[in-house]
């Protein structure tokens, strides 16, 4: 059987219908800048929005948002130059806490692992805040592996076809939060630059991330990215209070597979590592 065909007369509302079909089904489909030169970022973001409103139709509800692209190494290997953003449901947020058994990758298309650093938001921020004031907004920060999928085989995209398909969310898993409480800003703020982390395979070091690599200057530049930009987009909603936000990955994405088991070991960072296994 096969994937909802393309409506010209309709591109917005046709293709979210293919991208959300290729979601429920695990399947590959054409990028879309492959089917359409034009095809553009403003394009990707307005099947986004098509694709929460059918989200929502169905049940499921928005908790949350992911930057994607924030570190900037690794850029030229996915051939984009700017972060972008998706939506995080409440079907795709999972507590590791509560993950007892192993992650079934079958829910996934070419699926990779990353290591992120996850806020919740106390308070909205509004466009304009510095990175203090929006740490200020900041609940508790977590350490998560978010899993991302490429719809698009083999993982050739452009950016704009990652937008659509989801900002390439698969899922999120957050481990234990830490409260961010007051009078320990300061020691957050210079911490959240400065960090390392090593991610390991089975024990052993496959990389070692840096809070730097996200956006040069560490997880609360990708908030601010993702705060300002939104309001530059007047059909995106604004992050509201009680929203999850993660904020990209701190090395390169790799590629899993079953019967692997993956864990953090962080550096200078008052979070407790994590550990997942699939």
């Amino acid at each position: 059987m096969s994937l909802a065909q393309f409506d010209a007369s309709r591109p917005i509302e046709s293709r979210a219908a293919l991208i959300l079909e290729a979601w429920d089904r695990q399947r590959s489909v054409q990028s879309f800048t492959e089917q359409d030169r034009s095809f553009s970022l403003d394009d990707a973001y307005r099947i986004a929005d098509e694709v929460r409103q059918l989200r929502e139709a169905r049940g499921e509800r928005v908790v949350g948002r992911k930057i994607g692209f924030t570190n900037t190494t690794i850029w030229a290997e996915y051939n984009v130059a700017a972060p972008i953003w998706g939506y995080v449901y409440d079907t795709s947020l999972h507590w590791l806490s509560e993950a007892l058994t192993p992650i079934a990758l079958s829910a996934f298309v070419e699926p990779r692992i990353e290591p992120e650093i996850v806020f919740r938001f106390a308070r909205a921020p509004v466009p304009g805040m510095d990175e203090r004031e929006l740490l200020a907004c900041v609940e508790w920060a977590a350490l998560g592996f978010e899993i991302v999928q490429s719809h698009f085989r083999g993982w050739r995209f452009h950016a704009p076809d990652t937008v659509a398909a989801f900002g390439l969310h698969g899922a999120l898993f957050v481990g234990e939060p830490i409260t961010v409480t007051p009078g320990t800003e300061d020691e957050w703020f210079a911490a959240l630059r400065r960090f390392e982390i090593q991610l390991r395979r089975h024990g052993t070091v496959v990389e070692t991330g840096h809070a730097r690599n996200v956006l040069h200057n560490g997880p609360l530049a990708a908030l601010r990215h993702l705060v300002e930009g939104l309001a530059m987009d007047p059909e995106s909603p604004a992050i509201a209070t009680g929203e999850v936000v993660t904020t990209g990955t701190l090395t390169n994405a790799y590629s899993i597979g079953a019967g692997e088991q993956w864990h953090t070991m962080v550096a200078g960072l008052p979070l407790a590592d994590i550990q997942i296994s699939f």
